[in-house]
């Protein structure tokens, strides 16, 4: 059986007296997209946070690739392939692309002297790998539209060669085209092996990339569905009420299908 990419068991999170997440269960496989969803205080990005170091979990565990991990940072779990696209990029906009790209780990010749040459390749061979459309690795980054500047922001954390990318609401400001373009990156992703989790509160979009959704609702997991099992109605329902369907979970799908179908 495939290990998890990742694993988070039982986690629990409170700030004061706020219980933000209680034994939150979420499992990732190689390659695949989970969508995230909830309300706006369900505990996505809180659960996400987590996962990437930025917060410390009170209790619970957290596996990559089957591996007990505690990260301490962004910086640690970046080590291990997780990387995290925040929902206002965190781009330097007077930078060109290429600079934002390789901010703060810049190539080096003779290990003294940034190499240029050599940074401007390699983003230009970053962006075609994801087949973005960006005019040049030279222009600045406040003169790009949304929908470029998160290409950008994908390039970058497509260029330290992740296992995980985590989209926080990655489609929530964009035009349908740029949406479009959007979904195709992910669908690249995947086709290049990188597993993604996708926290937004468009279920139009989770349904047409995604392997799986899950549903959190007051910091609790109320559901967990295959999207070939499942209804944007369901999932619906699930965020809005709490209250599980009588369709399969994601686990009882996979032990009820039939190795054929779930191989398909």
């Amino acid at each position: 059986m495939t290990t998890p990419i990742v694993e988070m068991r039982d986690i629990c999170k409170s700030f004061g007296p706020v219980l933000a997440l209680v034994n939150v269960n979420l499992r990732l496989m190689p390659g695949e997209i989970l969508g995230l969803v909830g309300d706006n205080s369900a505990g996505k990005s809180t659960l996400m946070k987590i996962l990437t170091g930025a917060y410390q979990r009170d209790s619970g565990s957290v596996r990559i690739s089957g591996a007990e991990t505690n990260f301490r940072s962004p910086h640690e779990s970046r080590k291990l392939g997780i990387e995290m696209i925040y929902q206002d990029f965190a781009l330097c906009g007077n930078m060109d692309v290429a600079q934002n790209i390789f901010l703060g780990r810049w190539p080096r010749r003779f290990g003294l002297f940034v190499d240029r040459a050599r940074m401007y390749r390699e983003a230009q061979a970053d962006l075609l790998r994801l087949k973005v459309d960006v005019n040049s690795v030279f222009q600045k980054v406040e003169s790009l539209s949304g929908g470029r500047q998160q290409s950008v922001a994908i390039a970058r954390a497509v260029s330290f060669a992740p296992k995980v990318v985590v989209f926080d609401e990655p489609t929530a400001n964009l035009s349908v085209t740029a949406t479009d373009r959007m979904l195709e990156t992910m669908t690249e992703l995947k086709r290049q092996g990188v597993a993604q989790i996708l926290i937004s509160h468009r279920l139009t979009d989770i349904f047409a990339v995604g392997d799986r959704v899950m549903v959190l609702k007051r910091g609790r997991g109320v559901g967990d569905r295959y999207i070939r099992h499942s209804s944007e109605r369901e999932v619906l329902e699930l965020i809005v009420t709490g209250t599980p369907e009588t369709a399969l979970t994601a686990d009882e799908a996979t032990r009820g299908a039939s190795a054929q179908e779930i191989t398909a």
